[in-house]
């Protein structure tokens, strides 16, 4: 039985007679795509689009934007225009140079909408990816715009981005149909050139521009201006020693010398990043904000994370270090960096300065049925450790009805300092080192933005430091530019444009970099209640309620003081898998819609798995330098699934046809099971963590596959990549946690510890046995307390 979450249906279509498996929704004037295959599955299908006049309508083949095969349609005049595209990260899609061809079939307009039919050959593999057509069932995805393109007569125009989007379920089984070629044949020839036929650029990509010019040297240089990074260069900058900050994105805040929002708030002290009832405002407007190298959602401007999403701020429970880390880092260890953040970042869970809550018609329709279910009502940052059947108000990093968190306090304290200085809009390629010891890092500016640096910048000889807290996608993609990671990486960076200019094959460092991938596997349910009012966020980017407006900008109070869309309500609960593995379900409910779901009165409930999860995936660097998930760490454990599926029941039972409140998504009579086996929609949560895992087994033999990337003492990553498991909540503060304890663990060893470990140092990169061991003949000799050498 296959019962998607939000999938398509039979469609008949009545001026070709064509039966489609068909996708519908009204968002953005209304748009369907159908598709249907022929019963012996080849490498084609008949593909139709029906989209709005005036803007511009798209279908990705494989479900999400990045990565996968693009076609885009739009009018021009009486004529329809179709153009493949693919992108590789989170910007305008490219024209896509593969072999795919649209041939129309049939066309037509009216008043308000097109329909483009048309044969799609070669569109089932494309470039690094495609779909199983002999499968049950395969994910496709939507985009809508109702802005129209640059330049309607070309097919490569360049457009703005979507507002609409979101994935469904094709069911194959069904779209296989025996008339397919009846149906072929009776399309009428084209009499021309399809309009899909254009100039493709064949201007060969150019390396990265570099400088060995020296930029400055300093004692302490920190990479990556995120949740981590901000808190270590803050704190490194308290001793007195020079510390650079390097950023690859623009400044966000206002207070952090951030410029960009919408024009009411020009003059008025504040950006899109200051107020958070605009957090939402990168789905449809990330240009310049979001990472344009990975193929996940995230921002790449000064803040990280924290600059852009909703600012969900909790206190780790114990299990969260217990579990997950070495020892050295466990709750007890962690108590002291946890109070260090929390005295800094106190957090709200009622964010607008009047003491009103608004939205709070999911948490006081869920809270009643919850009790009645046995659930308790828990502050959260109070009880941090009350995780199993507990509910609580959503706590936010917001101070004052701004955005607050690490941008308002551990940057504003470095700023204050001589020490401290920070460059933006700067990306670094690579680290610089001399066998195993990090002597700098190269820099270039970042493209589309202005006044990034091109050189070198220097730590001083012998006691300089760099950390890299550049995230759990930056960091790791630097360290393969770096040499160092596994030998398949190292081995994509070799052949690349930047081959030449790579450490020599003799001195790679082999660490399993970008393994251990973890994300909160996210399964979305969504119900309706009367009492239920959603509010237009995005339509408040530009045009806010006159009455909210003035609210916020004269008291930082309403609703645009709390975050869009609403997540105003947690819940959380435990089960015990059947591996004997206890594991963390996470809920967050928001007043919106979501797979498909569109009303006033709705209610998505996002469950998260966190702590105990065991799937994991694996991240990987293209050809072409961009950062890919390459392995989903998504349900590939039975144990998992079970426990999602249990999660799932567990709020059916609470609150299914309770209290007012209609579950559509699980639908009545799909069971919790089928639900989950038979969801398609996405199932991240934009929560990534894991890949430069910490541990105190080393990973330094063999090809770098297996073991961990940093050991105890963070030397020297910082940041979501070093966590050896997931948490249970949002992640920002206990990334800013663990920034706190590896302070603490780098400003001892610069004290003079002088305790070997492999990671980083000359003995466990050349000229070595083992993990610690030189060659005969050699010697591990050490020679400063951060680089040993085989000697």
């Amino acid at each position: 039985m296959i019962v998607l979450a939000q999938s398509t249906t039979e469609y008949t279509d009545p001026t070709t007679g064509i039966i489609f498996q068909r996708f519908l929704t009204s968002s953005y004037g209304g748009f369907s795509f159908g598709a249907v295959f022929p019963s012996a599955p080849t490498n084609e299908f008949i593909g139709q689009i029906v989209g709005p006049i005036g803007g511009w309508s798209g279908v990705s083949f494989g479900g999400g934007m990045n990565g996968n095969l693009l076609s885009v349609v739009w009018m021009n005049g009486n004529e329809i225009v179709q153009s493949f595209r693919m992108a590789s990260g989170y910007l305008e899609p490219t024209v896509y140079s593969g072999t795919a061809s649209s041939i129309p079939l049939y066309t037509s307009s009216n008043a308000t909408h097109f329909s483009y039919t048309f044969r799609c050959v070669d569109c089932v593999t494309w470039t690094d990816g495609g779909f199983d057509p002999t499968a049950d069932f395969t994910v496709m995805g939507w985009a809508q715009s109702t802005a129209p393109v640059d330049d309607p007569t070309d097919p490569a125009s360049t457009f703005e981005e979507h507002q609409g989007f979101g994935q469904y379920g094709v069911i194959l089984t069904s779209a296989r149909q025996s008339g397919y070629e009846g149906w072929l044949a009776a399309a009428p020839t084209p009499t021309a050139v399809p309009t899909t036929t254009i100039a493709v650029s064949t201007t060969a990509p150019t390396a990265t521009p570099t400088s060995t010019t020296v930029l400055g040297t300093y004692d302490y240089i920190v990479v990556g201006g995120g949740a981590a990074g901000l808190v270590v260069a803050d704190r490194l900058s308290e001793t007195g020693k020079s510390v650079l900050l390097i950023e690859r994105g623009p400044p966000s805040t206002y207070k952090s010398g951030g410029t960009v929002g919408p024009a009411w708030l020009a003059g008025k002290g504040l950006t899109r990043f200051d107020v958070p009832g605009l957090c939402n405002q990168i789905w449809v407007d990330s240009a310049g904000i979001a990472c344009n190298d990975i193929d996940q959602m995230a921002g790449c401007v000064l803040g990280g994370g924290t600059a852009v999403n909703a600012g969900l701020f909790f206190k780790p429970q114990d299990r969260d270090w217990n579990d997950n880390f070495p020892t050295g880092w466990k709750a007890t260890d962690m108590v002291s960096a946890t109070n260090k953040v929390f005295t800094r970042i106190p957090g709200t869970d009622n964010p607008s300065s009047n003491g009103v809550r608004y939205l709070q018609a999911p948490y006081t329709v869920l809270s009643s049925v919850l009790k009645t279910a046995g659930w308790s009502e828990v502050t959260a940052n109070s009880v941090p450790n009350q995780k199993n059947r507990t509910f609580s108000h959503s706590p936010f990093m917001y101070a004052n009805g701004e955005r607050g968190g690490p941008l308002a306090t551990y940057l504003q304290t470095a700023k204050a300092r001589s020490n401290f200085a920070i460059a933006v809009n700067t990306t670094v390629i690579k680290t610089l080192r001399t066998a195993g010891h990090i002597t700098g890092v190269q820099v270039t500016p970042s493209s589309t933005t202005v006044g990034g640096k091109l050189g070198v910048y220097n730590v001083t000889p012998t006691t300089g430091r760099v950390i890299l807290s550049a995230g759990a996608f930056g960091t790791p993609k630097i360290l393969f530019r770096s040499g160092i990671g596994p030998t398949d990486q190292l081995n994509v960076v070799k052949s690349s444009l930047e081959g030449a200019a790579m450490q020599a094959t003799s001195e790679w460092i082999r660490l399993p970099v970008g393994y251990n991938v973890l994300d909160h596997t996210n399964t979305d349910m969504v119900f309706s209640h009367a009492s239920v009012t959603s509010y237009d966020f995005y339509a408040a980017y530009d045009n806010p309620n006159t009455t909210d407006m003035n609210l916020y900008l004269n008291q930082r109070a309403g609703i645009l003081a709390t975050a869009a869309p609403g997540p105003n309500t947690m819940l959380w609960e435990s089960f015990l898998g059947t591996d004997g593995i206890t594991r963390q379900l996470q809920w967050t409910a928001r007043s919106e819609g979501s797979l498909g779901q569109e009303g006033t009165n709705l209610v998505t409930m996002s469950q998260y798995l966190g702590t105990g999860v065991t799937s994991r995936g694996r991240m990987t660097i293209t050809s072409s330098l961009n950062m890919q998930i390459s392995t989903s760490p998504f349900l590939r454990d039975a144990a998992d699934i079970d426990v999602v599926v249990r999660g799932v029941q567990s709020v059916l039972n609470a609150a299914r046809d309770k209290g007012g409140i209609t579950f559509i998504r699980p639908a009545a009579g799909v069971t919790a099971q089928e639900y989950v086996n038979s969801y398609v929609d996405s199932r991240r949560s934009n929560h990534w963590i894991g890949t430069c895992k910490m541990g105190t087994d080393s990973g330094l033999a063999g090809d770098g596959t297996t073991g961990s990337v940093v050991d105890a003492n963070t030397k020297f990553v910082v940041d979501a990549s070093i966590f050896p498991g997931h948490v249970t909540t949002n992640p920002s503060a206990p990334i800013m946690i663990a920034a706190e304890k590896a302070v603490e663990k780098i400003l001892a060893l610069a004290t003079g510890s002088t305790t070997p470990v492999p990671q980083y140092s000359q003995c466990g990169g050349i000229n070595y046995v083992g993990s610690t061991v030189c060659a005969t003949g050699y010697t591990c000799t050490v020679l400063n307390p951060y680089y040993y050498q085989c000697l």
